[in-house]
């Protein structure tokens, strides 16, 4: 028997040959986008995560000291983030409503790395709600006096040393020197006034959170309610 009719070496060629088709495959299909990795800021310094073309715009008003916020980021953030938005079927625009000293340094320090940075920022923030929020109702009067007293950065400064939101912050890996920046931040600090102002008097939000998809208010705030209005929008577009 030559080295021809050898069925060892006929298995051998047919396998190599089935490995060299299969990369050619993988390398001729491109590789499937994870729409949560794109993140763009919005003319009113909001941040947008997703597809630019989805069927559905999806807008969160949302405040850093609303437990229902807190509950919502707990139970939302995996499924809404596998299953609509990186698809590319849902684009979520992460909207302030700040209501209180506190949530504005929230807001502040949630911006820190940039857009890139910011969801991982807005769950670590909204998973420490318990823990922070229970430091601000156990602050002394002399605390909370001086939350109101000199700028919006000084004041933020003192929150976020009472609260422990700059230990978390540092504890995620970011520097006191951008803690700093951020909450000194003069041009992030007026478009979460200006988020607001929309919120309030454009889009008329008296709570939050409130959603809107395409435009129209949707009237829930749990997750399982949403997910049903995101559904029947997906089906209807």
């Amino acid at each position: 028997m030559s080295a021809f009719d050898d069925p060892l070496l006929d298995r051998r060629t047919a396998v190599l040959a089935l490995s060299g088709a299969a990369l050619t495959l993988m390398a001729a299909t491109p590789a499937r986008t994870t729409w949560s990795r794109t993140v763009t800021t919005s003319p009113i310094g909001a941040y947008i995560v997703g597809n630019p073309a989805a069927k559905l715009r999806l807008v969160e008003y949302f405040s850093y000291t609303c437990h229902v916020c807190a509950d919502f980021a707990k139970a939302a953030s995996l499924p809404l983030r596998t299953q609509y938005i990186d698809p590319g079927l849902v684009r979520f625009e992460y909207r302030n409503l700040v209501r209180d000293p506190v949530d504005m340094t929230a807001a502040l320090l949630a911006r820190v790395g940039g857009p890139s940075a910011f969801t991982d920022n807005h769950q670590a923030i909204f998973a420490a709600f318990p823990t922070f929020i229970a430091r601000v109702q156990k602050a002394s009067d002399a605390q909370k006096t001086g939350w109101f007293e000199g700028s919006v950065a000084q004041r933020a400064r003192r929150i976020a040393a009472d609260t422990g939101l700059a230990a978390l912050m540092r504890a995620r890996g970011y520097s006191e020197a951008q803690l700093t920046a951020a909450l000194d931040s003069e041009v992030a600090q007026a478009e979460l006034v200006g988020m607001t102002n929309i919120g309030r008097a454009a889009d008329r939000v008296t709570g939050t959170p409130s959603f809107f998809i395409n435009g129209q208010r949707a009237d829930v705030v749990a997750w399982p309610a949403l997910k049903s209005k995101l559904d029947a929008a997906l089906k209807a577009a």
